[in-house]
């Protein structure tokens, strides 16, 4: 019996609260789940693509799940999931927005590999307001982005933030 590979890619910069609930209950639909760190320059990244990894990393271990895996990628996400033997991507949704975007997207990754399911997983109600992007900003004006992301990747966006200098006269 072939083991079912699911692919959940992602710019994680930062990891969040979201994307764990996505992870966590990604890996209870496949034997092992990929975790595909990927590069995203029009995202304007606050971490490089080894410090989101290495933060990846540390929360899935924090998580504890044993069928979790996380590998980075710079390609097709296609050919990334045939790469790694994987036959379901993973997709996590906030909103309708979100829907239309991933609907084309799972159409056109049809289009390449038909043998690549893609299978949407809605984010738990009390973490769908939460986005990489609006942490970023919250934490660059000062504001508290502890309900959206662990103890660790705080600390890590906290003292990116002083790095680079909060923004906001307040």
């Amino acid at each position: 019996m072939t083991q079912r590979i699911g692919i959940y890619p992602g710019t994680f910069d930062p990891i969040t609260l979201g994307h764990a609930d996505i992870i966590r209950r990604g890996s209870k639909l496949v034997d092992k789940l990929i975790i595909g760190v990927t590069t995203n320059p029009s995202k304007n990244p606050m971490f490089s693509t080894e410090e989101r990894f290495r933060m990846v990393e540390r929360e899935i271990a924090n998580l504890g799940l044993d069928n979790v895996v996380v590998e980075g990628f710079n390609a097709l996400l296609v050919k990334f999931a045939q790469k790694m033997g994987g036959s379901v991507l993973i997709r996590g949704l906030r909103a309708v927005a979100d829907f239309e975007y991933e609907y084309q997207m799972a159409g056109m990754n049809q289009q390449l590999d038909d043998d690549i399911e893609t299978v949407f997983l809605m984010a738990d109600v009390s973490l769908q307001p939460i986005a990489s992007k609006l942490v970023k900003e919250i934490a660059l004006f000062g504001g508290d982005i502890t309900p959206f992301v662990s103890k660790d990747v705080c600390e890590d966006v906290i003292a990116r933030v002083e790095e680079k200098g909060r923004l906001g006269d307040y």
